[in-house]
């Protein structure tokens, strides 16, 4: 069986999920147990207004840690869930920060749906081919994006998709990176 390979190779790596209020929770939930079955540590990070978030659709989340509580440095990815949280993320130079520093680092930072808002906060999409849900493709652009429809689009370890109904090819694209 093709998971059990995937949960050797990854066995030891470490991936930050980032959370805010008002998060997706499919682009939450799906990215979290997949992370965690292929044998990855997943760490739940939040800004630090609250030590528990709802999502959306009303689920909650417990966060492992604040933002200005972890080093980007113990990690091999970033992972950014859509919805409005992105919107409340970007607020907090902290969040923006660990997006910069793991991307500045060489690792994945993977991005669905409106966490492309953080992409261009934290200034990295300069010359950098992405996709996001299609009512942020002018924010992307404007931050120096080339924006394209696709359901998943990876520009060296930098891995966007666009909405929940992508996030199977955007987790095999994640663990597959991670390996």
């Amino acid at each position: 069986m093709a998971s059990t390979g995937e949960q050797m190779e990854l066995k030891g790596k470490k991936v930050i999920i980032l959370v805010e209020e008002m998060f997706n929770d499919q682009e939450f939930w799906y990215p979290y147990y997949r992370i965690k079955e292929a044998g990855v540590e997943v760490v739940v990070v939040g800004s630090g207004s609250a030590q528990k978030y709802t999502g959306k659709s009303g689920t909650q989340i417990k966060v492992d840690a604040d933002a200005d509580q972890i080093s980007s440095s113990e990690f091999d990815g970033i992972v950014i869930p859509g919805g409005y949280a992105p919107d409340h993320m970007r607020r907090y130079p902290a969040m923006v920060k660990l997006v910069k520093d793991v991307y500045k680092a060489g690792n994945v930072v993977a991005a669905i749906c409106h966490a492309g808002w953080m992409l261009a906060s934290a200034g990295i999409l300069k010359g950098r081919t992405v996709t996001s849900f299609f009512a942020i493709k002018d924010d992307l652009i404007h931050a120096g994006a080339n924006w394209v429809d696709q359901e998943v689009v990876v520009d060296g370890k930098l891995i966007t998709s666009r909405k929940p109904d992508d996030l199977p090819a955007f987790m095999k694209t994640i663990l597959h990176a991670l390996t």
